[in-house]
């Protein structure tokens, strides 16, 4: 394999692996879940998704961490 490649290959996987650890990619899933099982509805905004998240877990506590 040429070093070139790999490196591709390394850089694409940590990237992967940042996305997955930092929950950015829930946006990505949530999006391919409601085109999937919801098509009619309209699918949110990033912001209007984040917005949501944010509410839903500042309701219940057990959903995330807020230290202030």
């Amino acid at each position: 394999m040429r070093p070139s490649v790999l490196l591709r290959r390394v850089i694409s996987g940590v990237h992967w692996y940042v996305r997955e650890l930092t929950d950015e990619s829930a946006y990505d899933r949530y999006v391919a879940h409601a085109r999937k099982d919801h098509p009619e509805a309209e699918v949110p905004s990033r912001r209007e998704f984040e917005r949501m998240r944010t509410d839903r877990q500042e309701k219940d506590p057990r959903q995330g961490f807020r230290c202030c």
